[in-house]
């Protein structure tokens, strides 16, 4: 699978581009602040429907505007037809997604249909942030494998919110707490929940062989890395500890216990990596989960996913970035976009690969074709 082409209008900082991509590397080279990373989010917009930047699609409109318009061709390989999506957005309207011109009946019918791996500055923030982080980079990446638990994500998603709006309309006598009504909810969000958790559970064994073997090869490491799921539901009855939790949820006015509190811990010889890790090891870290993603989305939809490669050569040391491009040399991966400051160095560090490498400048929101 590749990206053809790419066409924006009004997205971010630029009022119209159209690039054609090789269909091995691409580089976009420019200095900081002039759209190199929001070309790899428009690449990301197109594949997940969403900015892996900004949680607002608002704020993906360039300033002054009034929608913005993200179109890419993808071809699946050589003998397959290729495909149009189109992902753009109005003002004060819903965002809207096409393939071949014809509207998704949900927008969550194409997420996985087109997967992609971004490796950026700021994947140790999945170490260093809090629970919520981790719950969405897994969430993303079991959705992308598992339309069914992508389902049950936005159903339980949905549940809990209205559960959470019934628990503050309790503090208020005069709404009209209906707790016959709490009950009907916590009936629907439990089987979900446990379902949810199972999944989770189920994937982490799958993913954390594969993920260790990259962090060993990446790091040349003794130290032995783990992750490891922390919930209180597989096993146990949602239900029952919803019931248990409703006085607290009602002083609270919220829930307190799903897997929406749940969280993944990374341990470096049994303690936490954000405590103990150096930034070398975090940052090794981070990238082994990231290989290990691209690996097994690869296994499993049976196609490499886009790479997208952010202002690595800035951030990381000559050994991780060797280690990277010996992968590349090795076509381990795809297609790949990649984003640097200076052209010498990309230039410097692509030199030993035969594959074919096309080069855009960027400047202010336009782009040459080097």
């Amino acid at each position: 699978m590749n990206l053809e082409s790419l066409h924006l209008l009004f997205f971010k900082n630029y009022e119209e581009a159209n690039l054609r991509f090789s269909s091995h590397i691409n580089c976009f080279v420019g200095d900081n602040g002039s759209g190199k990373t929001n070309l790899l989010d428009a690449i990301h917009y197109l594949s997940l429907t969403k900015s892996a930047f900004t949680t607002a699609d608002t704020q993906s409109i360039k300033q002054g505007e009034e929608l913005f318009v993200i179109k890419g061709r993808f071809n699946q390989g050589a003998d397959e037809k290729s495909e149009t999506i189109q992902c753009s957005l109005r003002l004060g309207q819903k965002k809207t997604l096409t393939h071949d011109k014809q509207p998704y009946e949900r927008v969550s019918n194409h997420i996985g249909r087109y997967p992609v791996v971004l490796i950026s500055p700021y994947d140790t923030d999945l170490i260093r942030q809090g629970s919520e982080e981790r719950r969405k980079y897994f969430d993303s990446l079991i959705s992308q494998l598992d339309h069914q638990y992508l389902e049950q994500l936005i159903r339980y998603t949905h549940l809990l919110k209205q559960r959470n709006s019934l628990l503050k309309l309790a503090t208020d006598r005069q709404a009209g707490y209906d707790r016959d009504y709490l009950l009907v909810l916590d009936e629907q969000l439990a089987p979900v929940g446990e379902q949810l958790a199972q999944r989770r559970q189920e994937f982490l064994v799958e993913f954390e062989p594969v993920f260790q073997r990259h962090y060993e090869q990446l790091a040349d490491a003794r130290e032995h890395v783990t992750l490891t799921y922390k919930s209180e539901l597989p096993g146990a009855d949602f239900l029952k500890l919803l019931r248990l939790q409703e006085r607290k949820d009602l002083v609270l006015q919220r829930t307190t216990v799903g897997p929406h509190k749940d969280d993944f811990t990374f341990l470096m010889d049994g303690m936490p990596v954000k405590n103990y890790g150096s930034q070398g090891q975090q940052k090794s870290f981070a990238i082994a989960l990231k290989l290990a993603q691209f690996e097994t989305l690869a296994l499993h939809k049976q196609q490499k996913p886009l790479l997208l490669l952010d202002d690595i050569f800035d951030r990381l040391d000559e050994k991780r970035i060797t280690r990277l491009m010996q992968l590349v040399a090795n076509h381990t991966f795809g297609q790949i976009f990649l984003t640097d400051t200076h052209l010498e160095r990309t230039d410097r560090v692509l030199a030993d690969l035969s594959e074919d490498i096309r080069r855009f400048h960027v400047q202010a929101g336009t782009i040459q074709q080097l």
